[in-house]
């Protein structure tokens, strides 16, 4: 029998159930018999809860800007009932019997809960109980003691496939690892997460394709981990190819949960040498990997797919390949010109020298591939999406194109990368026929 942690909490009984339950709880809460609740206590809370919201999303959406979407609807909207359903049960608390009272906390909780529940499946972040209680645990190992150092190095012929050549050990491990790992860089990034397959513990060790991936912004690398379900999917994956599977690395594009130093070099940061000279200088130190630049692909989602896209055509000697998961048009902390003055000091001419679809105009890539994907309900992604797959074209590029149900949220960015990018990613880089 299934485990009721297991029970998926994006679609089904579970967030039918919760919002159901909220709606039942909020109505209770603002039914009662005194006039004066009628005429001063409801329409108060309601509006004062209203003004805070509106407040709220005014000072994110247009003078914090945090990152360049605005809040979502649905969130803004969980967001007024759960205040008003505390209002109204604090309200409550006040006056009448002790167990209305508590029935009155108790349906505050239920509104909450539903609330977080609704913002859960809107975003596709945690598709079970197991996998949001999996955020307390910490799955890393040391990476000195995952990633121990070999002269024992499975060569692969010239003509040949690693999956050709490989040949699984009987002792080889079911599950990969996950490392969390300090790259040195002048950037100040967060430490990075790496996933190493089962294959990497054998002997001869082949050489394996890397995926440097980056998660959204706001945002660090363990949503990979999390939301995007990483290691259940690499293993997965590993267990349908005799325990091969690409080194997954994860590195901290942003600096901080709400950052945006945009993937550039400039006022704001370098991240732009981290990602593209730090990072795989250290993975070419550290582990046993194909060096070639066929073998390398940099994606993410959102602002990591717009970065994926970025490093594509920036350092192109280094990842010959692309995932780019709902990413935008180009770099942007809301408005070109904002982006511009920013990172730039007002210098349009350096963001053109920089921004991907400038650099798309005037360069060919005949040599690089990649993988778009867009949520089909996705609001000016898919249109900007578009615009990006046909400048890739133009470009040389050999790109594919998946628009999938929904939006813009990990159901998408899951089916994205595991279901279509790394098949055609695992053919391309010798780990499957």
């Amino acid at each position: 029998m299934t485990s009721p942690l297991d029970l998926s909490l994006l679609n089904g009984p579970i967030p039918v159930a919760a919002t159901v339950a909220g709606v039942t709880a909020l109505v209770f809460l603002a039914i009662r018999a005194k006039r004066t609740w009628w005429t001063r206590v409801l329409p108060l809370a309601v509006l004062a809860c209203a003004l805070v919201v509106a407040g709220l999303t005014y000072v994110v959406n247009d003078v914090w800007k945090p990152w360049p979407e605005p809040l979502p609807v649905v969130l803004v909207v969980w967001l007024g009932a759960a205040l008003v359903a505390l209002c109204l049960a604090v309200a409550r608390v006040r006056s009448g019997r002790w167990y209305l009272r508590t029935v009155s906390v108790l349906a505050a909780v239920v509104v909450v809960s539903s609330a977080l529940t609704a913002t859960n499946a809107f975003f596709g972040q945690y598709p079970t109980m197991r996998a949001a209680l999996e955020v307390f645990d910490n799955p890393t190992v040391d990476i000195d003691e995952a990633a121990k150092p070999t002269s024992a190095v499975l060569e692969v012929p010239a003509g040949k496939r690693l999956v050709d050549v490989w040949r699984k050990p009987p002792d080889l491990p079911d599950k990969g690892t996950v490392s969390e790992v300090s790259v040195p860089s002048s950037f100040k990034a967060r430490p990075a997460w790496v996933y190493l397959p089962p294959a990497y513990s054998a002997t001869p060790r082949p050489r394996l394709p890397v995926i440097v991936l980056m998660a959204g912004q706001p945002g660090n690398p363990r949503d990979w981990n999390d939301a995007g379900r990483l290691v259940d999917n690499m293993d997965a994956f590993a267990h349908a190819h005799d325990g091969l599977a690409p080194i997954v690395v994860v590195p901290d594009q942003l600096g901080a949960l709400t950052a945006n130093p945009l993937c550039l070099d400039s006022k704001l940061g370098q991240a732009e040498t981290y990602l593209a000279r730090d990072v795989p200088a250290w993975v070419k130190q550290r582990l046993t990997v194909d060096e070639r630049r066929e073998a390398w692909t940099v994606g993410g989602i959102s602002h990591g797919g717009t970065c994926s896209l970025q490093l594509a055509v920036r350092a192109p000697e280094v990842y010959g390949n692309f995932i780019d998961l709902s990413g935008q048009i180009e770099p942007t902390l809301g408005t070109r010109a904002d982006t511009v003055k920013a990172a730039f000091g007002g210098d349009a001419a350096a963001f053109a020298r920089v921004n991907p679809m400038d650099v798309l105009a005037r360069q060919k890539f005949p040599q690089t591939a990649g993988v778009i994907v867009v949520g089909q309900s996705d609001r000016g992604f898919v249109e900007a999406n578009a615009k990006v797959l046909e400048a890739c074209r133009k470009a040389g590029m050999d790109v594919k194109w998946h628009e999938l149900p929904g939006g813009h949220d990990w159901n998408v960015w899951r089916s994205g990368l595991y279901g279509h990018a790394l098949p055609w990613l695992a053919a391309r880089t010798g780990l499957s026929g």
